[in-house]
């Protein structure tokens, strides 16, 4: 129990998949202009990611390993990927209408998303049971969360600053981005 702690914390929060691995930055710039966007994108995430982190890892461990097909992984990994993601937007589209529509193009780029697929591939390489890699997943998707809704909080506020012309737009957030990093950093040494 304590193993899988770990596992949860430090994926989470030390090696935060958007502030200390840079996967996953796509969504993170785009979707969190608003903290309710970032949240429901948030929600998105932990679903796909936790979800796939269970069938890639059962995929592989019970199929492709024992097979000798391990070298498809990355290709079967995308096709599960992409078919949880298709019932995460058609579940939105059906019973949140709002959020699907706020979300827009980026739901669609959970199937691109780098941090998906990393972290489904980076359990196949720490050689995690299924219920690490579970944990492992959701550890992260909280950590993609945390990471998109202080960023829409933060979004949120800069509105209402007067900033300077040439830092206005992209490039505070892509500062803040940076300054949000330097932070998380810190969580560096703890586990």
């Amino acid at each position: 129990m304590k193993e899988l702690i770990l596992i949860l914390v430090a994926s989470a929060i030390v090696n935060n998949v958007v502030l200390s691995q840079f996967l996953g930055l796509c969504p993170f710039l785009g979707v969190s202009k608003k903290v309710e966007t970032a949240a429901g994108m948030g929600g998105a995430v932990i679903f796909v990611l936790t979800i796939s982190c269970f069938v890639t890892s059962v995929i592989y461990k019970f199929i492709l390993a024992p097979t000798g097909f391990a070298y498809l992984q990355t290709i079967v990994f995308i096709l599960v990927i992409a078919a949880l993601v298709q019932f995460v937007e058609m579940f939105l589209k059906k019973q949140m209408p709002a959020l699907y529509q706020s979300l827009g193009v980026y739901l669609p780029l959970i199937t691109t998303n780098c941090a998906v697929l990393g972290i489904a591939l980076k359990n196949i390489t720490n050689n995690y049971n299924i219920i690490q890699s579970v944990i492992n997943g959701l550890g992260t998707a909280i950590g993609f969360t945390i990471a998109i809704v202080i960023m829409a909080g933060i979004r949120e506020k800069i509105e209402f600053n007067d900033i300077p012309k040439p830092f206005r737009g992209s490039a505070i957030v892509l500062v803040t981005a940076g300054l949000m990093a330097m932070a998380f950093f810190g969580f560096s040494g703890v586990i």
